[in-house]
């Protein structure tokens, strides 16, 4: 059997990603419609409730009636991960599918869309809480970055792609290494890039400059919108300022300012950097993922969003006239 026929025999999964700000969210709802699909968020903080300014969330009002999913299902205090993800992807597909919709996963947690498309198995590595205890007091005493230049020593991939600030996500990679003698980047090397579905990942970028630009703009929108009242308000209700949930852009640099640590000024120029840097990071993650098909966002939607469709269209091997509207079979495929 030829590997076309195999393909055919998966079922669909389309998947847009791309750094934050590139427009992830426009584009998702005319795929969406054109396509027939349900949207599965690939955001790590859009789970939570209650965090909605700082996560750029969308608004129900503005879903246009396309079903979102995984967006404000847990509580900020919940340390959502990427294994509970993956489990809750692996009944959403299957589930979107048999009401013969496309699923369709969109966002910017790179690990998160990642394990789902490949079906990464993670190991079972144990934990060991007087390790996690001693690396807390070090970073408590000695500071963040020097915590995560602990990693950087024996991880430096995954010290690039964690920011210091994430004390948790860095303290386990410190684990992992300690408990097994090998680093988590060793281990995400060596998962198989075999994917159970007939894969479209469309990956959209746009010029450093103009994106860098956009994120300084939806920062300061944030910022007007109420985005530090919003943090005020979690640590009101008793969400630690180092939750999980917390370590997420836009709160802890409102944490810091709100503890007093530095003025509103600057924790709004320490986001724009955080920003900018996690956007450089998110790029640099989905460039060493497998068959992306890059759009360069410049100022034509119309003509990128075709292209998409053109793509999306050769790939899944059928027409958009026949999709608009008309459901999938349980293999995903147009009826």
């Amino acid at each position: 059997m030829s590997s076309a026929s195999n393909d055919s025999a998966k079922p669909k999964l389309l998947v847009l990603i791309g750094p934050t700000a590139v427009g992830k969210t426009r584009m998702s709802l005319d795929l969406a419609k054109a396509w027939n699909a349900e949207i599965i968020s690939g955001d790590s903080i859009q789970v939570y409730k209650g965090m909605d300014i700082g996560t750029a969330k969308i608004k129900p009002e503005e879903r246009e009636g396309i079903p979102h999913h995984l967006i404000d299902i847990c509580d900020p205090v919940h340390p959502f991960s990427v294994a509970e993800f993956q489990e809750r992807c692996a009944a959403l597909i299957p589930a979107i599918q048999s009401r013969g919709k496309l699923p369709f996963i969109v966002g910017g947690t790179g690990l998160y869309v990642e394990s789902v498309a490949y079906a990464y198995e993670f190991a079972e590595v144990g934990s060991d809480d007087a390790f996690r205890e001693e690396m807390r007091l070090y970073a408590l005493n000695q500071g963040a970055e020097a915590l995560h230049d602990k990693l950087r020593a024996v991880d430096p991939e995954a010290a690039q792609r964690l920011h210091p600030n994430d004390q948790r996500r860095v303290i386990r990679a410190l684990e992992v290494y300690h408990l097994t003698g090998s680093t988590v980047s060793r281990q995400l090397e060596g998962q198989k890039k075999t994917s159970p579905y007939e894969l479209c990942i469309i990956g959209l970028t746009m010029d450093r400059a103009v994106l860098y630009a956009r994120i300084n703009e939806r920062v300061d929108a944030m910022i007007e919108e109420g985005l530090v009242e919003e943090v005020r308000g979690l640590l009101e209700q008793g969400v630690p300022g180092d939750a999980v949930s917390m370590h997420g852009l836009g709160y802890k640099e409102i944490v810091l300012y709100l503890q007093g640590h530095m003025t509103l000024e600057s924790a709004v120029e320490l986001l724009k950097r955080d920003t900018r840097h996690f956007a450089k990071r998110q790029l640099s993650w989905f460039r060493h993922m497998n068959d992306i098909h890059w759009i360069d966002c410049g100022e034509n939607f119309n003509e990128n969003l075709q292209t998409i469709h053109g793509i999306i269209a050769g790939k899944f091997r059928m027409e958009l006239e026949y999709t608009i509207n008309q459901p999938f079979d349980d293999g995903g495929n147009a009826q």
